[in-house]
């Protein structure tokens, strides 16, 4: 039968990245508690296509997927990488995983225990000269509430939820849980799935003693994640759905420890 995909293209002009989007398969997460968190993720697979080839071979990259079934880990990226490259006869695979991700989490007064989400992304790459990258991200939601709202109202202040995003490169482990509760140690008001009255009182009274603004969040994040050794690079985003206006708030910060800093 004529293989359609390996005729020659005589544009002379080679793709970054060819291959499928959005199929959702079974995975396995490190997770700290429990050893391994099952999940289900948004699978993004690709490779660099050579310009003298006209397609790549798409039903091959679920056929990688489907030899691995619910074993796809942290842990066995590199492998399925170097798989994508061979079968693809590729110099670059590359691999995304975008998946949920529960941690139990109890209720500051009445200890109220439940389930909370963070959407998480591990985006993975390997090149045929030996170059490797592997990119975790979570994104963990907060309130903050308005410091000028509260210095010019004379009751209350307006507050809203808020999204951080924080993606790293690292050189040992970071527990995912580990950058989630970063945020949230700096963030100071950590959302819950589950809040008793008396729950209530305190966020909204401790919200209220800690005001922020979004450039106060991205900096105190930052300057969290500067000081951990194993973290070489990151990026800190916070967007704030605003309350009261119609536009979000956003700041972002980005520091790679693996450039030397400019002399003034």
């Amino acid at each position: 039968m004529k293989d359609v995909q390996n005729e020659a293209d005589y544009r002379n002009l080679a793709i970054n990245k060819v291959g499928i989007r959005n199929i959702k398969y079974p995975i396995s997460v490190l997770d700290r508690a429990h050893a391994a968190q099952h999940t289900v993720a948004d699978v993004n697979l690709y490779v660099q296509l050579p310009e003298e080839f006209r397609g790549t071979h798409m039903s091959r990259f679920v056929e990688i997927l489907n030899r691995y079934q619910r074993e796809i880990d942290v842990r066995n990226l590199d492998e399925i990488l170097s798989s994508m490259r061979e079968h693809l006869h590729s110099e670059a695979a590359y691999l995304e995983l975008s998946f949920p991700y529960f941690i139990e989490k109890h209720a500051p007064i009445s200890k109220a225990s439940s389930l909370m989400e963070y959407n998480c992304t591990m985006m993975a790459s390997q090149h045929r000269n030996g170059t490797k990258d592997f990119v975790l991200t979570v994104k963990v939601p907060i309130m903050t509430l308005c410091p000028c709202s509260k210095e010019i109202s004379d009751r209350g202040a307006h507050n809203q939820r808020s999204l951080v995003t924080v993606s790293a490169r690292m050189n040992n482990l970071v527990w995912i849980e580990e950058l989630i509760e970063l945020v949230e140690r700096q963030a100071v008001l950590d959302l819950y799935a589950l809040l008793k009255r008396e729950d209530e009182k305190f966020v909204t009274e401790r919200a209220y003693d800690n005001p922020a603004f979004v450039e106060d969040v991205v900096r105190e994040v930052a300057l969290a994640l500067r000081a951990d050794p194993r973290i070489e690079w990151f990026t800190v985003e916070s967007e704030n759905m605003e309350s009261i206006h119609n536009h979000n708030a956003y700041a972002f910060v980005e520091i790679d420890r693996r450039v030397p800093a400019r002399k003034t």
